[in-house]
């Protein structure tokens, strides 16, 4: 987001991501701030979140050749909308209170992340003291390597099925993934517009993989989730996730797809 004029005033996501929302006044950003409806004051630090991956490149490696990814076979662009491989890693962390996720290449580079914004302290220690998630909101932002969001993930809170609103960097909703059913493996509509586009089918009882088809009924893209080694395993909550992209991401379909790629473990698989 530029602060030079060329945006006119409005509610544009936190460029630091520590809120949900920032007011740009036109010409600079303002210390107005917003988080699920509620107004208040938060200065500007200087600083961004921007989550930094934490998993050794020789992990990466082997992630990738779990999920049978021949690294170099297909080239791409260097950012999340042109790579065909996208590696999703969650921070190492053994409470999670906030939830952030790396974005590498094939090759390991940093491309992007995920970040949780707009959470209370409150909403911070009940998640630390209980297992709640699933009947709270979240709120996620995902972020290019230049921390400029691309888009916006809002997951409300449930009870039995998942519903993911994906808008863009400005706030504009694309479209919405919803989740089909609660017994068996789990399916998803991925919808704009309120008509269905394409979906995300579970290829096993425990939605640990995940296959994305077109309107179709074509492969577009699989999801793998790889081994992130016995300490990360056993003491933290963090997956990593491999994302294959068999073509390129165009269009609302191609964020949605995006935007359930990066998230999947605490957008789409939390009823587990």
């Amino acid at each position: 987001m530029s602060t030079t004029g060329s945006h006119g005033p409005n509610w544009y996501p936190d460029p630091e991501g520590r809120h949900e929302y920032r007011w740009y006044d036109g010409n600079a950003w303002t210390d107005q701030v917003s988080d699920h409806g509620r107004l208040s004051t938060a200065p500007l630090t200087g600083t961004s979140v921007l989550p930094q991956n934490d998993v050794r490149p020789e992990r990466i490696a082997q992630n990738l050749a779990s999920a049978g990814v021949d690294v170099g076979a297909v080239s791409g662009g260097g950012t999340l909308w042109t790579e065909p491989v996208l590696v999703v890693n969650q921070k190492a962390k053994l409470f999670e209170v906030t939830t952030e996720y790396a974005i590498s290449d094939q090759h390991g580079r940093q491309i992007g992340a995920v970040r949780q914004v707009g959470q209370s302290a409150a909403k911070k220690v009940l998640r630390a003291m209980s297992n709640l998630d699933n009947f709270m909101t979240h709120k996620l932002q995902v972020v290019d390597a230049a921390g400029q969001v691309v888009l916006q993930l809002t997951r409300p809170a449930k009870v039995m099925k998942s519903r993911i609103i994906v808008q863009d960097g400005q706030g504009q909703e694309i479209g919405q993934i919803v989740q089909d059913n609660v017994i068996g493996k789990i399916h998803f509509s991925l919808q704009v517009g309120g008509q269905a586009v394409g979906s995300i089918n579970a290829e096993n009882w425990r939605a640990w993989n995940f296959n994305i088809q077109d309107h179709t009924g074509t492969e577009v893209a699989r999801m793998t989730k790889t081994w992130q080694g016995f300490a990360r395993a056993a003491f933290t909550n963090a997956d990593n996730y491999v994302v294959q992209l068999h073509r390129p991401l165009e269009g609302a379909f191609g964020a949605l797809i995006l935007a359930a790629g990066v998230s999947v473990d605490t957008a789409l698989s939390q009823e587990r």
